[in-house]
This record gives C-alpha cells, structure tokens and sequence, in this order.
C-alpha cells in the first residue's frame, strides 16, 4: 500500500506531478473565504513559584552538613519537605564536644537518638498512619509478587553501577554508547554464593571522561562522561536521610520479602542507612535524564529505565513508594541545577554534540532523521522498551504508586520549577523556553502525593508525557519547525491528548504530526510546512484554515469541528483509505488535492464530505496522476481519469 507522510518525502514527488492549471470542471462557486481564526488572542505562560529555587540554592545540598541539615539550611530538605505530611523526625540532639571528638561525628551523635523501632531503626513520629501504612503496604505486596526475572533484575540494579544499568534504555544505541563511554562492569549476572556474599562492582560506572589525571584520555564520549559525572555535583541524599531518619521497608515490617541475594547487602547500621529518600534512584533520575538530554531519539525510553530502576529498589524491599518518589525529585533537582549553570553551558553543548556525531559515525546514520529511526529499529523482544505505549502505562502506574492524601485536591494548581524547562532543549528544540514551561504545565503529573506536592513543584513534572508535546492548549500556540536543522526541528510527533481553547498555528517547513484524542477548540492554522493528522479528532474541535503548506490526513477517518478552508498555495494531501468529514462549510480557493492510494486505478473515491461546498482546486492527482473531481451534493468525489 502506498501511503503518503510528509517525512517520507512524498510531497515534493506529489507536487511535482499536479496539473499546474486550474480545470474548470472543478469548480462549484467562486469560494467564499471565511477569516482565519483568531483563538484567543494571548498566549499560556507557566510563572515560577514565589519560593526559594533549588537551581539558586542546590549548593547548600552538601554532603559533609548531613549532620546539621534543616529545612531552613538545605534545598533538598527543603524540596522533599512534603514527606513531613507523613513522617515527623525527631531532631537529634547535637553534643559539639561528642560531635567533634567523634570519627564520623554525625553518625555517632544521631546514634543515640535513633531509638524508635525494634534495632533501632528509625527516629521520629508518624503523622498521617494511613500513607505511612500505605507506604510499607506496597512493598509487602510487591515483594510478595515478585518475579524470579523481577528478582535478577533488582538484584543487578542494586549491585552494577547505576549508570551500567541505565545504559541500556539507549536500545539499539547501547552498544555503541558503552564502547564510546569505554565503559565495563563486573556485575554481569547474579553470583551462585550471593545469598552469602556481598559483591560489589569493580567497573567504571559511567565510564571515562576526556581528562585524565590532567591528560586528554576519551576523545570518543569523554565528554558526555564529564558530563555524566557533572550533575552529581551538590546532588548527594546523604543529607536528607540524616535528617528525614526513615527506616527501610524491611525494618518496618518482616513481611516485607528481600531479594534473598540481597540479604549479605543490608547495612546493620541504620543510622547510616536511612531509605528516604532512595540514592539509587537519584542516580538514576541524573543519568537517565543527562542521557535522554544527550541522546533525545531515545529520550522516552531513557525515562522509562529511570522509573524502572527506581522501581526495582520496591521489588527488592529495600525501598518504599515514597522513598523511590522522593529520590526521583532529587536526581531531577540536581540535573536542573547543574544544567542551568552558566559555567556548564559549554560542556552541555559539546557533549550534546560529541554524543550525535559518535552515534551516527557507529550506527553509519547519514542524519539525525535516519539515528532516530536506527534507534527504534528493533523489536521489543531485541529492546524492552520498544513499545511506547507500554512505557507510558509503566509510568503512569509508578507516577504516585497510588498513593493518594484522603483530603488531596487534585485539580491543585501546577507550578514549574525555576530552569526546569532546559530538560526539554534537546527533545523539543524547535520551541521556545516559555513554550517548554508550559508544556510541562500542561503534562504534569496530578496533585494528591504528599511528597509530590513540594511548593516548587518537582513532584509533578512529568518529563515522559512532556515529550510527546502539549497537554492543552490554555493559550494560542505558535510552533514554527526549521526543516534545515534536522533531527526534531524537522519532523516530531505529538502524541498526547490536547485539550483547551488555543489556537494551533504551525510555521516553519518542518512537519508537526498530531496523533492524539484531542479536543483543543481555537481552530488551526496551518502557514508553511507540514502538519500531519494522523487519528479521528487529531485537529480538535474548532475550523481549520489551510494558508498554505500541507495538511496532511494520514489514514485516519478526520473529523473536522468547524469550517475547512484551504487557500492558492496549500496542499490537502490524503491517503486513499482515509476520509475527512467536516461538520461545517468547506471553501476552496485553488489549493491542491494530492490523493495516493494502494491501487493504481481506484473507482470513484468520496475524499471530503462538509456542510456546504464553494471554489475549486487547482489540481487533483491520485497517485501522482492528473484526475477528475466532482462536487456532488455534500460530497467531493475523485475519480482516475482513463
């Protein structure tokens, strides 16, 4: 069958083909052009919260103050500081003359101070039994379902480097990423003595970076390590552990089941093993977004592992829910402030670069069009996270666990954080900082976890669904897309479901497609470049005005809310299985037709069907050749001619 999609590059080799004069037989009345619509005349904006900013106070997160850390003194107290809705800890008491006689001073004056559970697990009050409760109970669940693959896998991801476990979201690029980043682990499977020995990993995690000892060394992805390296900087859990003292899960309950090759990994100290929040899972968040940030044609996918690691830390029973949430937020604190400082504005752009030009030299890509497609080449039993739709319910299913406050609220107002946007530079390249806000406004994640909640609002970003472009359209959009650049500046897909009272405009020669339930009522505009229908309600509810460019119905039944019209210039590109149904007049002001089937003498095709019918088109072509066009009745009909 053949199918007609902008990216392919069938419409230049359609346009090529159309009758360059008008066919009086076409015309049914001289058009009568409506206006194009308005919207509403403003634009969303995503305003930052009128609270301190981790990306102006991440410093203060060091590792030496876990002693000492408040929530007055330390942004990431300050940041998970809604796991106080749940968990009062005590504070301990600070003897200076103990504190400095000590060989790990914090250790040993908070020792004394954590005398809450059985062995001393804990230091600190309950607040709210019923999430705390909920908390522990998830793990007791999902350690009592727990897989035998489940099992290996959390034993991997607790044992290997968390960067050696990332690595492979990357896909079909994994193998090419490892050998640039001169990467290895020595935790490739589970020991046979594991349930008796502890191992740890003698690799090199994240692998080398460009210098070493001073000297050039990795000139391949040296410095997508560097970078790598980078966002751990004033990004440690050490502080918020001392000072939140929540026990494990397994010290909460014996019914939680540890991985049994886990068992010579538990800490007999917990003042110096608190679970909230989760390191691993921190560390994961900053490698699994530095390389979605580095590597975006696999962006979704880098995000996924990033959940499935902090997951991992449940189904092993050394994690809770909230624990897992709380080191999310921090790893993704910790990358925004390290990305947003201006003495990382070189690194972050050259190791963007490095990592493109690497990839495509390994896999042979000629362009970031063909990388993108090599890295979802293969099939989900080659690439586990192959499927996006999978990937979307997996993280929806772990956004909140489930965990819900009784008295949530949640419609609650969404803020982004300060800086929070350059995550999405690299995937959405062709929008603007502002554009970028609001798109994380429009995806977040809902209101209702008391961790969640923090005041900047960390808790409900929502990176995964903020890939796949607007959630609503709350003011009038503009996307203008430069063909010339490459890579998602030339073609990207929106996939989520677009609500609101916008108005979508597409500029620019690249290609939008729109592929969701979407609902968005202020009309489209389409100026230059393509946009692509590619689902029933893909163009929302209100008119659509064709300017010029291409509106392309990509084998989808179209339903248009409003008015269709399409101008000189603009170009309806169909294919032969689809229709287009418009609930109000469709005016056409000679634009061009460009129809392509699977058969190469197709009957009579009803293409378009509107209220009310006037103008002409230019040119109509099935399959590149000249054909005939009727307006009967409603109906526009097609046929081949010969």
């Amino acid at each position: 069958m053949l199918r007609f999609h902008a990216a392919h590059g069938l419409v230049s080799a359609l346009a090529l083909t159309v009758a360059l004069a008008a066919n009086p037989a076409f015309a049914q009345s001289a058009a009568d052009l409506p206006a194009a619509p308005t919207g509403l005349g403003q634009v969303d904006s995503a305003p930052v919260a009128d609270v301190p900013a981790y990306v102006d106070t991440g410093v203060t997160n060091q590792r030496g103050d876990a002693c000492v850390a408040t929530l007055e003194t330390n942004a990431g107290v300050r940041l998970l500081s809604g796991f106080l809705k749940v968990w009062t800890p005590r504070t301990p008491f600070v003897d200076a003359d103990v504190e400095a006689e000590a060989k790990d001073g914090c250790a040993a004056v908070a020792k004394s101070d954590w005398e809450g559970l059985p062995g001393s697990a804990t230091d600190g009050t309950v607040v709210d039994a019923a999430l705390h409760a909920a908390n522990i109970d998830y793990v007791i669940a999902a350690t009592a379902a727990r897989t035998d693959a489940q099992a290996v896998d959390a034993y991997l991801d607790d044992r290997r480097g968390k960067n050696a476990s990332m690595v492979d979201g990357l896909g079909p690029l994994t193998p090419a990423w490892r050998s640039g980043a001169w990467q290895f682990t020595t935790i490739t499977g589970v020991p046979a003595d594991a349930t008796a020995v502890k191992y740890d990993d003698h690799g090199n995690n994240v692998g080398v970076g460009s210098m070493v000892d001073d000297q050039p060394a990795n000139e391949d992805l040296g410095l997508a390590v560097d970078l790598l390296n980078l966002v751990g900087v004033d990004a440690s859990t050490e502080p918020t552990k001392r000072y939140f003292k929540y026990a494990r899960p397994w010290r909460w309950s014996m019914d939680v089941a540890v991985v049994p090759t886990l068992e010579a990994a538990k800490s007999s100290t917990p003042v110096k093993d608190g679970g909230f929040p989760s390191g691993h899972t921190a560390e994961a968040w900053r490698n699994g977004l530095t390389m979605a940030y580095l590597v975006p044609e696999r962006y979704q996918e880098m995000l996924t592992r990033a959940y499935q690691l902090g997951d991992d830390r449940i189904l092993a029973g050394m994690h809770s829910p909230m624990d897992v949430i709380g080191g999310r937020m921090l790893g993704t604190a910790a990358v925004v402030y390290n990305f947003n400082m201006e003495s990382n504005a070189a690194i972050k752009a050259d190791a963007f670069a490095q990592a493109q030009s690497w990839l495509m030299r390994q896999t042979g890509a000629s362009s970031s069009e063909e990388l993108l497609a090599m890295a979802h080449a293969a099939p989900v039993s080659e690439d586990r996270f192959a499927d996006h739709a999978a990937n979307a319910d997996y993280v929806a299913a772990r956004a909140d666990y489930g965990i819900v406050a009784a008295d949530a609220a949640a419609d609650a107002p969404v803020v982004v954080p300060k800086g929070a946007e350059v995550l999405l530079e690299t995937r959405l390249p062709y929008l603007s900082a502002e554009q970028r806000r609001v798109v994380l406004k429009t995806t977040a994640f809902p209101a209702g976890n008391p961790v969640m909640d923090d005041a900047e609002g960390y808790g409900r970003l929502n990176y995964f669904g903020a890939a796949d472009g607007y959630g609503a359209f709350d003011g009038d959009v503009v996307v203008t897309m430069d063909a010339a650049l490459g890579g998602f500046n030339a073609a990207d897909s929106w996939r989520n479901d677009i609500a609101g009272a916008g108005l979508l405009t597409k500029d620019g020669s690249g290609s939008l497609t729109l592929s969701g339930d979407n609902a968005y009522a202020g009309g489209t505009l389409v100026n230059a470049g393509t946009l692509v229908a590619a689902s029933p309600t893909a163009l929302g509810t209100g008119d659509v005005y064709v300017a010029g460019g291409t509106l392309v119905v990509d084998n989808a039944a179209l339903a248009i809310g409003g008015a269709l019209s399409l101008t000189k210039g603009a170009m309806l590109a169909l294919d032969g299985a689809a229709s287009l149904t418009v609930a109000g007049d469709v005016a056409v002001d000679g634009a061009t037709l460009a129809i392509t089937t699977e058969t190469a003498q197709p009957g009579p095709l009803t293409v378009l069907s509107g209220a009310k019918l006037t103008g002409s088109f230019a040119s109509v072509t099935v399959n590149g050749q000249p054909a005939d066009v009727a307006f009967e009745g409603q109906d526009v009909i097609v046929t081949t001619k010969g």
